[in-house]
């Protein structure tokens, strides 16, 4: 007889999925190129016929601005539980669901993300818990997550 495999513990909520390394070094890298670049304006010489103008420099510090501004989004990403519910947060939206709603957790070999199956029929990206960077993390975290919705959801997820 083999004995049924071990429950993981529920986390204690609230509790918020990110992928925190990938989150790291993103803004990181945004505040070093936004350094850099604006740097390179207070560096870069206004004097003479072949100086640089202030809409140049401007330009230089804009796009630092930018890119840090793109790095920032990319590294919003995340999942927080409560007992409520999950509050999804992926790159431009967030989305509130109730427990019930969720009817599953997958995360299969290959995806980006955990996918949510939800009560409507759809399927929901949630990005915040994504195995690219920390394969076993996310896939701690998704059991985590699944264990909370069979939890306080409308049952075992099959």
């Amino acid at each position: 007889m083999t004995s049924p495999a071990p429950q993981p513990a529920l986390p204690d909520l609230p509790v918020t999925f990110r992928p925190t390394r990938t989150r790291a070094v993103l803004l990181a890298t945004g505040v070093v190129l936004l350094a850099v670049l604006t740097l390179i304006a207070v560096l870069l010489t206004t004097d003479g016929r072949t100086g640089w103008g202030t809409g140049d420099l401007l330009t230089f510090v804009g796009t630092g601005v930018l890119i840090f501004a793109v790095l920032a989004l990319l590294s919003r990403p995340k999942v927080v539980a409560d007992s409520a519910g999950v509050t999804v947060v992926n790159l431009t939206t967030r989305r509130r669901l109730e427990w019930a709603e969720i009817l599953k957790v997958n995360l299969r070999p290959g995806d980006p993300w955990v996918y949510l199956d939800l009560a409507d029929g759809t399927s929901m990206a949630a990005m915040g818990i994504q195995p690219g960077v920390a394969k076993a993390q996310a896939i701690t975290d998704a059991r985590a997550l699944r264990a909370l919705s069979e939890e306080y959801g409308t049952g075992p997820n099959s």
